[in-house]
This record gives C-alpha cells, structure tokens and sequence, in this order.
C-alpha cells in the first residue's frame, strides 16, 4: 500500500519567503504589511456599509406592513404619518443607501485599493502579503 504526500495546499513551494523576496528590505514589508492591514480594514468597514443597507432598505420594507397593522388596528393618523414621514426617506440628504454605497466604492475605496495596488507594485513588485509569510517563516521556525 502506497501513501500519497501531498504538499500542503496554502504554502508555496518555495524555499522560503526571505528568499522569495530578497530586494524587498523588512522595514519596507513591515510598511506594506501596514498598509495591506489598512486596506483589510476598509473591506470590513465596507461589508458593515453593505449591511447598513441592506439593514435600512429591509426596515424600509417592513414599515409597509406596520402601516398595514397600525390601519387594521384603528390607527389611520398613525399610519398615515409613517407613509409621509418615514417611508422611502432619504437616509442622508438626498441619499438612499445604495448611493453612499455607490460613492464609497467610487471614491474613498477605489483610491484606496489602486494607491495600496501601485506603491505594492513599485516597492514590492506587486507581491502581496510579504511580511506576513516572514512571520510565519518566523513562527514556524
């Protein structure tokens, strides 16, 4: 019976990451690995601004179905007032969601993403995540 060795699937088979990266001096991984970090950083709060729409959009639907039950109960004003001042109001003057969605992608994110994307192309020949694998080298010994 044979056993197959497989290499594990996330290291690169490289000799290591030094090696890998030789003309990429550690003040400037630990540089880059700041900036990647900050990058991580903008996703996250960019997948709390998707959730913040979809969290108000979803509450601006379930409004229609408070009005519904604030009518059945006796509550006309009620409900009235709901329809004319809360539904489908701006979350910010002139803004719905999607749109403060739409100019963080356009603006603030994508700037983000391509200078993050240019200085790791000049200062590390678009290698991502350098001083990251020396610290696992580090680690794992």
């Amino acid at each position: 019976m044979t056993h197959d060795v497989r290499p594990d699937p996330v290291s690169p088979p490289d000799a290591s990451a030094r090696a890998a990266t030789p003309d990429v001096d550690d003040a400037t991984a630990e540089a880059l690995g700041k900036l990647s970090e900050a990058l991580e950083t903008t996703e996250r709060a960019r997948g709390h601004l998707y959730s913040f729409h979809q969290l108000t959009g979803h509450a601006d639907l379930q409004l229609d179905e408070a009005v519904r039950l604030l009518r059945a109960a006796g509550h006309p004003e009620a409900a009235d007032l709901v329809t004319r001042e809360l539904i489908g109001l701006d979350v910010i003057p002139g803004r719905w969601t999607f749109q403060v969605v739409e100019e963080y992608e356009d603006g603030y994110h994508s700037v983000f993403t391509g200078l993050e994307k240019r200085i790791r192309d000049e200062l590390a020949g678009g290698r991502r995540h350098i001083h990251e694998a020396r610290m696992k080298e580090r680690r794992q010994g």
